[in-house]
């Protein structure tokens, strides 16, 4: 039953985002000078939580817009409505809606879909990951130096040691090709699906990655912070690689 409201509820997120695509609509900010908020995540994230509370009116909801809405129940659903607002806006088609199911502290269920790709990333702990129902594995990129990573950078930016500007620095003037898509989900799931080796990124909210990681994980992946240790959609920083260069990354991020 929780995979199926999963389903249901992406979709009709979904459903939401498609009809507002290229259209006009209006645009609020919050933090940041580009950090935007649409008419179009506002209906998607409606549409998801009403799908969700018809099934599970008792379950704990954390969403990107409307915050943490908590419940007593061993159920947290966290939402991103569209993630890769900014693509959005521009009309761009790389971004998509994110939901994840964790139950007492463990993601146990995530999905992501891309409505103009028609592509929909699906894992469940312990089930293995899929793209449109197909199982997917990482890359066999052995070699950091030869891999196509993909990074993203805060509209905040972060002024610290290895921060976002000093670890891309590294990697380019070494020729190493390092993508910005502008949707942290999706990034998640290239690498899941092994069409890019590696993602890191110092500054992501729960909603961000909560589905993402979980697939890449499930796809043979390798997820931690910064440090090596194992990730939680709690923390900021996030690397995630196919496993095979996830040490090397690691000294990469910390100019060893």
């Amino acid at each position: 039953m929780l995979k199926s409201v999963l389903h249901e509820a992406v979709m009709a997120g979904a459903e939401q985002v498609v009809k507002y695509f290229n259209q006009t609509f209006d645009i609020k900010y919050k933090e940041g000078r580009n950090n935007l908020v649409t008419e179009a995540d506002e209906a998607s994230e409606k549409a998801i939580i009403e799908v969700i509370k018809k099934t599970y009116p008792d379950h704990h909801i954390l969403t990107e817009e409307s915050g943490d809405l908590p419940q007593q129940s061993e159920y947290k659903w966290i939402i991103d409505p569209i993630d890769g607002t900014i693509n959005f806006a521009h009309g761009i088609p790389i971004y998509c809606i994110s939901v994840a199911v964790e139950k007492s502290g463990e993601m146990i269920l995530g999905m992501v879909y891309n409505p103009h790709m028609n592509e929909l990333f699906f894992a469940e702990r312990g089930g293995g990951a899929t793209l449109n129902g197909k199982p997917i594995k990482v890359s066999s990129e052995t070699d950091a130096m030869k891999s196509c990573l993909v990074t993203g950078f805060p509209y905040t930016y972060i002024h610290e040691q290895n921060g976002p500007l000093q670890v891309f620095e590294r990697l380019i003037t070494e020729g190493v090709p390092v993508r910005r898509l502008g949707a942290a989900a999706i990034d998640l799931c290239w690498v899941a699906c092994g069409r890019l080796d590696g993602f890191y990124e110092h500054r992501l909210q729960p909603w961000d990655s909560a589905a993402g990681f979980l697939i890449v994980e499930e796809a043979g992946g390798k997820v931690t912070d910064f440090d090596g240790n194992p990730y939680s959609p709690y923390q900021h920083r996030i690397l995630a690689t196919n496993g095979l260069i996830h040490e090397q990354m690691l000294k990469v991020i910390h100019n060893q």
